[in-house]
């Protein structure tokens, strides 16, 4: 049997994080990861950081590789493809990642700190005693030896899957199970091209629900005429389109990609949706992608994985550090991370379902008339509040009369988003007022959902 502070479960962005940040301030601490040390980095995904999240952490630029592109912005393409919006903001700005290096990059760091990596290992299931959970069960892949291991805390940092929050008992009070209708599926492949495309300063997204309802087509340039590019549906009604399938049938076509060579591609979920409402117990705290932390937009998860590990770390430190890291005293890290990160999660909650409410003919005019404007997007992007004034609400009323629906639509989405906000800038300091704020929470996300999308 072994003995930790904190054992972390799974050796991705917010698990590194999370790691260093307890180890460099002398706890014991070891990492769980299923794969072999060297492709521990290796994801599907977009690859993409916000310059802002390395600065808010006090990370300098890796110079090794890790960052392979700068990026100005992101152009947003409307179905027809007639109309372009450029979103070029200091949030906007950013890397495109060689994914693996990055990797590396951030578990150095954990074990420069102190923090003990143990790969080839799978979880297998969370020790509970007396209400808490006190360690894990298991197995090292290689030898095939299941072991006891016991800490003060347990941190789940395993993805989607969430193997460990999926294995908490009810009276955690921790949400387990994610709904289908705020799952994305996703595919992606990097691909070489014949040629660099023509302006590699921005990420481009290509809107249209035929070809990805509910999600979007990204093209992101990775520099040396290589590009990362993927497709994302959402999983809300049985029978969605095949995302690889998909691509091929429809990005694929563009001239761009004529004798194009796959270096790699594969398959993920994306849980796009508010973050787990309540993400600590006795004992157990979730981070990254385990407590549904990505934005519901854009599908980006990189920037607040690692600002949920740098948070629980700070708080499980300060835990342990004042006695038991019960609930209570672990609860400081939900409300950091729902002032920061989780209301702007949660008001972007609102703004997918005006998305998914749209279909491609209101999304063209919606652009092409600028009935929304790029400021729209980009306030919504950042979970900003977008005003409309009465001169420019006038402009839109004439702007928009032929799709009345659409404007009255885009109005309700405006004032439900300031709603929700509001309400996530009350959320509780301690567990005491939490019940009531989750039950007013669910409300007004299901008001969203009967207003926009029935």
């Amino acid at each position: 049997m072994e003995n930790y502070d904190a054992i972390v479960v799974g050796a991705g962005t917010a698990g590194c994080l999370a790691a260093k940040t307890i180890a460099e301030k002398g706890l014991k601490v070891t990492l769980i990861e299923k794969s072999p040390k060297e492709i521990i980095g290796e994801k599907i995904c977009g690859d993409a950081i916000g310059e802002h999240h390395l600065t808010f952490l006090g990370l300098e630029k890796p110079t090794g590789g890790e960052l392979e592109t700068k990026i100005d912005g992101i152009k947003i393409f409307s179905p027809d493809e007639k109309t372009v919006f450029t979103i070029a903001d200091k949030d906007f700005i950013g890397y495109i990642l060689n994914r693996h290096l990055f990797g590396q990059w951030l578990l150095k760091k954990a074990i420069d700190k102190g923090a003990l990596l143990q790969d080839n290992t799978n979880f297998r299931s969370p020790i509970i005693e007396k209400g808490a959970v006190t360690g894990i069960l298991a197995k090292n892949t290689k030898t095939g030896k299941v072991t006891e291991l016991h800490s003060k805390v347990v941190v789940d940092a395993t993805g989607y899957f969430a193997m460990v929050r999926k294995q908490l008992p009810a009276e955690f009070g921790i949400e387990r199970d994610i709904a289908n209708e705020d799952v994305e599926a996703c595919y992606r492949e990097i691909r070489q091209l014949k040629q660099e495309t023509q302006d590699t300063r921005y990420c481009e997204i290509y809107l249209n629900q035929k070809t990805s309802p509910g999600g979007y087509v990204w093209i992101f340039p990775k520099g040396g005429a290589r590009v990362n590019v993927g497709i994302g549906t959402c999983m809300r009604k049985t029978g969605y389109p095949n995302p690889k399938e998909q691509l091929y049938k429809t990005t694929f076509t563009k001239p761009m990609f004529n004798d194009s060579t796959v270096l790699t591609g594969g398959a993920w979920f994306d849980p796009v949706r508010r973050p787990i409402d309540n993400m600590v117990g006795n004992g157990v705290v979730l981070v990254g992608d385990a407590a549904s932390l990505v934005n519901p937009i854009h599908g980006g998860g990189i920037g607040p994985s690692m600002l949920s590990g740098y948070f629980a770390g700070q708080q499980i430190v300060e835990a342990i550090e004042k006695g038991e890291p019960t609930k209570a005293a672990l609860w400081n890290y939900n409300k950091k991370y729902m002032d920061t990160y989780g209301k702007k999660q949660g008001t972007l909650d609102i703004f997918k379902m005006f998305l998914l409410s749209c279909n491609d003919e209101d999304l063209n005019y919606g652009m092409n008339e600028k009935i929304m404007t790029e400021d729209d997007v980009l306030k919504a992007g950042m979970g900003d509040d977008f005003h409309l004034n009465i001169t420019e609400t006038a402009k839109r009323v004439f702007r928009g009369i032929r799709r009345v629906g659409f404007l009255n639509k885009l109005r309700l989405t405006v004032t439900m988003m300031r709603g929700l906000g509001a309400h996530y800038n009350t959320y509780p300091a301690t567990p005491q007022g939490f019940e009531a704020w989750q039950i007013q929470t669910i409300k007004l996300i299901e008001e969203g959902r009967q207003k926009l999308l029935s």
